[in-house]
């Protein structure tokens, strides 16, 4: 079993920027991939960005080059930096953890007002 919980949602402005975390209940070296997902009011869930468990980052388009992915082993953690955020960027943010099976934290939401 892997608990996902997520934090570092809110409101900000345009331009503006926030960090996401995503503590995990075990070693994020055990998990073959942690990603990012969100889901906005009337749409699908769709794919943000991820990381392996070798370190290695990738991003959906509409976010490279404003969003970064990273992680400290120590802490089990993954974190999502969002910076210049876009209305379009609101959403509820959600952590996903591959290990045999989709495991997904409660979500967070955040909010670009323009």
């Amino acid at each position: 079993q892997v608990q996902l919980v997520e934090s570092g949602g809110g409101l900000v402005q345009a331009g503006g920027s926030l960090r996401l975390s995503c503590a995990a209940s075990v070693s994020i070296l055990s998990i073959n991939g942690m990603n990012w997902y969100r889901q906005a009011p009337g749409k699908q869930r769709e794919w943000v960005a991820g990381i392996t468990s070798a370190g290695t980052a990738t991003y959906e388009d509409s976010v490279k080059g404003r969003f970064t992915v990273s992680r400290d082993i120590a802490k089990n953690t993954v974190y999502l930096q969002m910076d210049s955020l876009k209305p379009d960027d609101t959403a509820v943010y959600y952590c996903n953890a591959w290990k045999l099976r989709n495991y997904w934290g409660q979500g967070t939401q955040v909010t670009v007002s323009s």
